[in-house]
């Protein structure tokens, strides 16, 4: 067996294992070198803080890509709720065109089945000429449903931005250089530790980005109860022509029949 060049041969085999023992080079020894017990735990405060602090930024930072997200959500939700009105206007207006058709017909039946009736239409002579219908207004959600609309689309590019699998996060200062080079005394209510201050003003503004983010889609959501509450008036009283439509063609159909 090959020994250090210190070996002592007459040594005890508790020192020649102490002497083959591989002398630790770890980042955490090398300073902690002439640190005092209290020094020592001071440090490891410190790290623990940093820690707390970075977990913290991370946990803003994913609530607010949640918020985001949310909030696209919510504006998709909204922009399909508007073509939906769209599509409501549209039927509500071929059910009037309909029923004017059906008002035509039931007039014609009528001087059908009367000999005066058609004298009478003989010497009126042409029928009147209807107006061209009028083109339907473009569909407009209800006004809360629009600004919330319009303000959340504003910060649609924060979505891009904070999406988990997009946003880099600048953490390389957490650490253990970090937690020794600054103070740990506070100014203007923030610590002096760059690192730890940069951390609390980005905890604040993540904070109060998270607290517009929430009374964006507070407004958003209480728009889109509105439209819903619209719309579903709407499809009430479009229930009620269809019903109504019903009957007049059910009974235009009976009048024809009896004419054969």
């Amino acid at each position: 067996m090959a020994y250090p060049k210190s070996h002592n041969p007459f040594a005890d085999d508790d020192d020649v294992e102490e002497s083959f023992k591989p002398k630790s080079r770890g980042f955490e020894d090398e300073s902690d070198s002439g640190l005092t017990d209290a020094e020592r735990k001071q440090r490891n405060l410190q790290q623990e803080v940093m820690r707390t602090a970075k977990s913290a930024m991370d946990s803003t930072y994913r609530s607010l890509s949640l918020i985001y997200e949310s909030e696209k959500m919510g504006v998709e939700t909204a922009e399909e709720l508007v073509r939906q009105g769209e599509a409501l206007k549209r039927t509500d207006k071929m059910l009037d065109n309909m029923d004017e058709d059906l008002k035509t017909s039931q007039r014609h039946i009528t001087s059908i089945k009367s000999v005066w009736g058609g004298l009478v239409n003989y010497f009126k002579g042409k029928p009147e000429t209807k107006p061209a219908p009028e083109e339907p207004k473009a569909y407009q959600a209800n006004e809360r449903l629009q600004t919330a609309m319009s303000s959340s689309r504003e910060h649609e590019d924060k979505y891009q931005a904070s999406h988990p699998n997009l946003r880099k996060l600048d953490t390389g200062g957490f650490g253990a250089a970090a937690s020794m080079d600054d103070s740990s005394s506070r100014q203007n209510g923030y610590p002096q530790n760059r690192y730890l201050r940069e951390a609390h003003q980005s905890l604040d503004n993540n904070l109060d980005e998270m607290s517009s983010g929430l009374a964006r889609l507070k407004n958003l959501g209480l728009g889109l109860q509105s439209e819903i509450e619209d719309q579903d008036d709407s499809i009430g009283s479009l229930i009620n022509k269809v019903d109504k439509m019903d009957l007049k063609i059910t009974n235009t159909n009976q009048q024809i029949k009896n004419l054969k």
